[in-house]
């Protein structure tokens, strides 16, 4: 198949995996609210004009033209207003009783009893939770196949490469075939030898310790590691960093056979994290892993299903500090931060990508794992995304329900009449201000994929 075609398959497959990730996520609305007994008139995946639909029973399912979210209308979201709400008017008030009006305008006769706001609010809570849930699942089972049956790749501990010397940062002998038998300053600048300061760079330790690419660490002082589980190479890694100075003992495997080589690494000072001014002294060998695809046992997923969690919370708490970067490399031209948020359109983009990738850049197995890991990530980020306590996601209508209830206690310790359903139209004002930052966030993110996209390479 041509490169052309494999990107456009790539791209559909994307497509396809996020609306039905879309449909589940609403399937778990859905299907709570019926079960507790509420009206749902429509059951819509998209945004946008309709593109198919179709009426069974009380309920309208149908496909909008724009596959980025969905929705379910549940009859009586809004709870009428107040008693002894005020009747002044203001252009607020106006807002509110406007949108409460078009609220109740779908409560029809014989619905008193099957409106949102009127049923308990546990089954608030489940009916509003059970999307992002379903999000959730679609991760775990992502992950797991990936993991445990497609595979997922790993850096092993298998060296991959020993390079013979130590270089400065910026060296001016970097990339030569002979930089280890040039003469170089402490900056790496070329001298003539005899020079003060002057000398050939000092080997390194792995190199001075008899590594070779191609052998296997098998263990580093003394604690086993598995070649090929997802967090070896980061637990010798760490190891490595925290030893400056300090002998290590490796065992290593090669030829089949085991060996014990004693390495000591040298002091080299590192940023503390990418873009960071602040530095730190940590270790170096002088050694690289070889990637390789990998299954993983199943009592390893808690653990890797963990550290994916971690990072895309972080990820989730750093948008904000990451938006100006984006927006300068929307419209001034700077490079893309390859950490930084990406949209629909960037994932689906990369999908392709890597369809497209030939055979010997990414096999057939590497590219389902990779494609099932990103729908993962996807899934894992609605889940997360969707459960933030900010209205009008589905952990606003959370938050609610469980104020509501706390109010009520509180009413009840005091000897005070339950004061009812939490008034949640008049969180609108918040609900818009959210959807415009929502919609500008996407839009920003639309015209950086598009114009200074982030790619495989």
């Amino acid at each position: 198949m041509s490169g052309i075609l494999l990107t456009v398959l790539g791209v559909v497959a994307f497509a396809i995996g996020l609306l039905f990730s879309i449909g589940f996520h609403e399937l778990g609305h859905f299907y709570w609210a019926r079960r507790f007994g509420m009206r749902v008139p429509q059951f819509m995946v998209g945004f946008g004009p309709t593109i198919f639909s179709r009426h069974r029973g009380e309920t309208e399912y149908g496909i909008k033209a724009i596959p980025l979210g969905g929705y379910i209308r549940i009859v009586g979201m809004i709870p009428p207003a107040e008693e002894g709400e005020s009747k002044r008017a203001t252009r607020m008030r106006s807002f509110i009783a406007e949108v409460r009006g078009q609220a109740l305008n779908d409560v029809r006769p014989g619905d008193e009893g099957r409106v949102f706001y009127a049923k308990p609010w546990w089954q608030r809570v489940i009916v509003m939770f059970a999307g992002p849930f379903h999000n959730l699942v679609l991760a775990v089972v992502f992950f797991t196949i990936t993991l445990t049956v497609v595979g997922t790749t790993v850096l092993s501990t298998q060296i991959s490469t020993v390079p013979a010397c130590v270089l400065p940062a910026g060296a001016e002998t970097a990339g030569q075939d002979d930089a280890c038998s040039v003469p170089i300053t402490p900056e790496g600048r070329t001298c003539e030898a005899g020079e003060s300061g002057c000398t050939l760079p000092q080997r390194s330790p792995a190199a001075e310790a008899g590594l070779r690419p191609g052998d296997t660490i098998v263990a580093i002082d003394g604690a086993p590691v598995d070649p090929t589980a997802y967090d070896s190479w980061t637990t010798v890694q760490d190891t490595i960093r925290s030893s400056p100075g300090v002998p290590l003992d490796l065992t290593l495997e090669r030829d089949g056979e085991r060996r014990e080589v004693t390495v000591t690494p040298i002091p080299n000072t590192v940023l503390v994290e990418p873009g960071s001014a602040e530095t730190t002294t940590a270790g170096y060998l002088g050694v690289s892993p070889v990637d390789t695809l990998a299954r993983q046992d199943v009592s390893a997923l808690p653990g890797y299903f963990g550290m994916i969690v971690s990072n895309s919370v972080q990820r989730l708490i750093e948008i904000p500090q990451r938006v100006p970067q984006l927006f300068r490399a929307a419209f001034l031209g700077e490079e893309r931060d390859k950490n930084g948020p990406i949209g629909v359109v960037g994932v689906g983009r990369i999908s392709g990508e890597a369809f497209a990738l030939p055979a010997s850049q990414l096999s057939g197995m590497e590219k389902l794992s990779f494609f099932l890991s990103m729908l993962a990530s996807v899934n894992l980020v609605l889940f997360l995304f969707n459960l933030l306590p900010i209205y009008p996601l589905d952990g606003g209508h959370v938050a609610g329900a469980l104020y509501e209830k706390a109010r009520s206690t509180v009413a009840r310790l005091r000897g005070r009449p339950d004061p009812g359903p939490f008034d949640i139209a008049r969180l609108m004002p918040v609900a818009y201000l959210v959807a415009g930052v929502f919609l500008a966030l996407s839009a920003l993110l639309f015209i950086a994929d598009i114009v200074n996209p982030i790619t495989l390479g």
